[in-house]
């Protein structure tokens, strides 16, 4: 016995230029019938919270699943899978498409060559798709936007619950953000991970979807907005603090990669505070009160 509900979508060709469109979403428990062989033209995100079964890729390689886990069928692939027919497995499903999904891809959000990834924790993944379930209740103006964006929360959910990402950050990148500011070749952070470069540029690739010099510009140029918006501090010596010597090689570099000169940003953005800002990240849901005469 199995039990299965869904939904399909027809989005509008402005919704698709959001990014990303939800075609589709499932909520199925029990000893499912077997799924392909099939090709589809769009993405599927197969999210297995409970249960066991098998998945079989094009070369006919079988693999086991074990919940809880992801299955990515991607666009062109063909695929064949399957739940334990003596056990059945708890799974929800959302199709999506958009041209965002080629930049996800390129991020490492979506694995095409990975169809079988292990999940450490199903539940957050299944509360995105449960917003989607109830988004698509009828009559709802808000249906393909909605959807749409629940679909961006589902792949940042499954990024963050494969099995092989550290619940609390990776230790590459903290590491790298840490000693950012540091005068430090792209070699000098590797050795100092016990790797080699090509073995530091592959974990930050996995990690971050970027390079480690990229990766490590962000960093920089993320606390250069934070000086120049927050303090009075000349452009020099911001451009010291985040490891550029060259204050006109660091002008350069921030108007090419943020769009506007260093000045013309502290111009826009400038909210000088004294004392500087806090490092602690407020309680959104439990703001502080605030009292007479405090301001």
């Amino acid at each position: 016995m199995y039990h299965t509900w869904m939904r399909y979508f027809t989005p509008s060709p402005v919704h698709h230029r959001l990014g990303l469109v939800c075609l589709g979403v499932g909520l199925q428990h029990g000893t499912l019938p077997t799924v392909g062989p099939r090709t589809l033209d769009h993405h599927v995100a197969v999210v297995v919270s409970a249960g066991s079964g098998w998945y079989r890729s094009a070369d006919g390689r079988r693999a086991t699943v074990t919940a809880p886990a992801l299955l990515w069928l991607t666009p062109g692939v063909p695929h064949h899978y399957g739940a334990d027919p003596g056990t059945g497995w708890d799974e929800a499903f959302v199709d999506f498409a958009g041209p965002a999904t080629a930049t996800y891809t390129e991020l490492g959000y979506i694995e095409p060559d990975r169809p079988v990834v292990p999940l450490s924790d199903a539940a957050p993944a299944r509360a995105a798709i449960s917003r989607i379930a109830r988004a698509a209740r009828p009559g709802n103006p808000l249906l393909e936007v909605e959807t749409g964006a629940a679909v961006h929360e589902l792949l940042v959910a499954l990024r963050r619950a494969r099995a092989d990402t550290n619940a609390d950050g990776d230790p590459v990148l903290t590491a790298l953000a840490r000693d950012a500011f540091q005068p430090l070749t792209v070699a000098d952070h590797a050795t100092r991970h016990g790797m080699t470069a090509a073995e530091l540029r592959a974990a930050v690739r996995r990690a971050a979807g970027c390079s480690p010099k990229d990766y490590l510009l962000t960093v920089r140029l993320g606390r250069a907005k934070e000086l120049l918006a927050a303090t009075e501090l000349p452009v020099a010596a911001v451009a010291r603090r985040v490891g550029y010597d060259d204050p006109a090689y660091f002008s350069r570099l921030f108007t090419r990669r943020v769009g506007t000169a260093p000045i013309r940003f502290r111009e826009q953005q400038g909210r000088s505070v004294h004392g500087g800002w806090s490092d602690r990240v407020p309680d959104l849901e439990h703001p502080p009160t605030i009292l007479p005469g405090s301001v």
